[in-house]
């Protein structure tokens, strides 16, 4: 193979990797009051307004901060101050009927506001807490996991 063929495939490479990237990522950070974190594969990341969602991201708050998180589907998440929550599952490929969004609070406030999953399917939403199981049937609730 000539050089140049060899840098065109490369640069192709290149370019294709952020288009891969972009297909994993399920949401944005679009509020951040205080210290927060994005964490993924056990990496926290300090949360700033664009700050990527990805499957399986731990979202966190400190103790005198607030994040707010929008999602492929429009669904809304607002966190409050010492807030954990994991993104368990979400699938968003409504074309192919595949729709699920799952995620589990571990402690602190959540305010949800219904995207396109719960609308479309409102039994493909959950969102777990050490006590049970909130099935979303309606456009938005507000919980609070308090520590033991």
């Amino acid at each position: 193979m000539s050089a140049i063929r060899l840098f065109v495939l490369a640069l192709l490479f290149c370019l294709g990797v952020p288009a891969l990237a972009d297909s994993t990522i399920i949401g944005y950070v679009k509020t951040v009051k205080g210290e927060a974190f994005v964490v993924n594969a056990g990496q926290p990341v300090k949360a700033v307004v664009g700050t990527p969602v990805q499957p399986g991201s731990v979202l966190k708050t400190g103790a005198n901060a607030s994040m707010g998180v929008t999602f492929k589907d429009n669904t809304v998440m607002s966190f409050g101050p010492d807030t954990e929550l994991t993104d368990d599952e979400y699938i968003y490929a409504p074309n192919k009927g595949n729709l699920k969004l799952g995620a589990s609070l571990a402690k602190g406030t959540l305010a949800y506001l219904s995207g396109a999953i719960a609308k479309i399917k409102p039994d493909a939403v959950s969102v777990k807490t050490p006590t049970g199981t909130i099935g979303v049937r309606g456009t938005h609730f507000v919980v609070k996991v308090e520590p033991d």
